[in-house]
């Protein structure tokens, strides 16, 4: 990660900073949706330059948020980690700048005081901990950690049944904070200040949740994964192949749009590639993020 990649945003009183640890990462759009072409992205010309190459590509950035709200140094989400063992080649042995970047963003981490997890996704939590003399350790022992309780849950139910996912970012991301006594659950409509709050977005995982500021009459929402890219803000009934109960992401993502869409809310995507943020807004019959 380097500094020109930090990004930020003043709502009201709330100052946030953006740190990528994977910066515009080029995927085929099938893996979002099941047997789409590069055609397909090639045909929305509100999606290039920032969301989409010529060839018709995906683009996606791995990143997460810090803001300051009152008291609070509040991390939203912690990114992939470094030195991890992972399911795909491109985010095992991580090394960037991350904490470092952290400072430079205005955000030591010895500022943190809460931890939040969107849901408990790889990418979402790696940043929890750190390898200190081979043995994970949490990385903001000054803070708190918010679990979606649901969320939680669900994931110890996958391991202990052996379900449908990889684990091994519960052992070196969830485990040790768990075992630091540094967690609390949380309910989905959890408020962390009385800027920020909380709502549920169910379906790309179980537990999943989004964060929204409000402060002085201005409002910006930080998605989390119930969309991955902003593509999905025309087509939010077509399923994702990320999501773990697709019919639940679909209608997840039509709430979204049906309560955001044409609003003055700033829509801050947790995986949008620079400028990361928009407003939804009507182009013809569809709605788009306009930037």
């Amino acid at each position: 990660m380097a500094v020109e990649h930090i990004k930020h945003w003043k709502i009201g009183d709330v100052e946030i900073a953006r740190l990528v640890e994977v910066n515009a990462f080029e995927d085929n759009l099938w893996m979002l949706w099941k047997d789409e072409t590069a055609d397909f992205l090639k045909r929305h010309a509100w999606v290039h330059p920032h969301f989409a190459t010529p060839e018709g590509l995906m683009r996606i950035s791995f990143q997460c948020f810090v803001l300051r709200s009152r008291d609070q140094s509040v991390m939203i989400d912690t990114c992939i980690g470094a030195d991890r063992k992972r399911e795909y080649d491109v985010f095992c042995n991580i090394r960037t700048t991350f904490l470092d970047d952290m400072k430079a963003a205005g955000f030591p981490p010895s500022s943190i005081t809460t931890v939040l997890c969107t849901h408990l996704h790889f990418d979402h939590v790696g940043w929890n901990t750190h390898l200190v003399d081979g043995k994970w350790v949490p990385t903001f022992p000054q803070a708190r950690y918010l679990f979606g309780q649901r969320e939680y849950e669900h994931w110890c139910h996958l391991r202990e049944t052996g379900g449908y996912h990889d684990f091994e970012h519960l052992h070196d991301s969830i485990d040790p904070v768990l075992a630091a006594g540094l967690v609390d659950f949380i309910g989905p409509e959890h408020r962390i200040t009385d800027e920020v709050s909380l709502f549920p977005t169910p379906g790309h995982t179980p537990g999943h949740v989004s964060v929204l500021i409000r402060s002085r009459g201005e409002e910006a929402v930080i998605t989390g994964d119930l969309l991955h890219h902003p593509i999905q803000l025309s087509y939010p009934r077509r399923h994702g192949n990320f999501d773990m109960d697709k019919e639940q992401g679909a209608s997840t993502r039509q709430a979204f749009v049906d309560r955001f869409g044409g609003t003055k809310v700033l829509v801050i995507g947790s995986h949008f590639c620079d400028p990361t943020s928009g407003w939804i807004v009507r182009e013809g019959e569809q709605w788009i993020l306009k930037t």
